[in-house]
């Protein structure tokens, strides 16, 4: 079982200004351990993210992997980890393949790994995640850390997908389909 994750405002807090280095990197009170829970239970997890500060020249590459390494730190500290990370380094207005709302980053996981995307839950806290999985077939959901707040707001027709107040509740929610299935 795969299960595909954003990262800014789902895993940790999101910033209007891009988090740029290891220390702005925060993770969102619960999330870490709601990837354990996915872990325990036996789920694949995956991270998709659009990082287009490196384009802007905002971090680069190397400060990438050092938030990344942060992140996998703080993860391993409560036992959990994800398979692996995905993201698009390039400026919305490259039009890459791989930017989501596209589904290049997605098309890149399903490459590496047997995923089944009728099968998947991605977690996002964005129009353009939803969009993203819906491109593929993926069961989107909406968390209402980061923009998932206004995207409730701005976009009425998301009302029908499910929605929770964070990473923790929507684990909850895969948690107890799983075991309905």
């Amino acid at each position: 079982m795969y299960i595909i994750l954003d990262r800014d405002g789902v895993i940790n807090f999101d910033s209007a200004e891009y988090i740029k280095s290891p220390e702005e990197w925060q993770a969102i009170p619960g999330s870490l351990d709601a990837i354990a829970q996915l872990n325990r239970a036996g789920f694949h997890v995956l991270v998709a993210t659009n990082q287009s500060g490196i384009a802007r020249g905002f971090y680069d590459l190397a400060t990438l992997d050092l938030i990344h390494e942060k992140m996998m730190r703080e993860l391993a500290s409560v036992g959990a980890y994800v398979d692996e990370i995905f993201f698009c380094p390039h400026h919305p207005d490259e039009n890459c393949p791989c930017r989501k709302p596209k589904p290049g980053l997605l098309m890149q996981m399903a490459a590496k790994f047997p995923i089944h995307f009728s099968e998947t839950f991605f977690i996002g806290d964005s129009f353009k995640d939803i969009l993203t999985a819906r491109a593929v077939g993926c069961m989107p959901i909406l968390v209402h850390t980061g923009n998932g707040e206004l995207v409730m707001q701005r976009h009425p027709e998301v009302a029908d997908i499910p929605n929770f107040r964070d990473l923790a509740e929507a684990v909850e929610y895969v948690l107890s389909v799983i075991a309905r299935a």
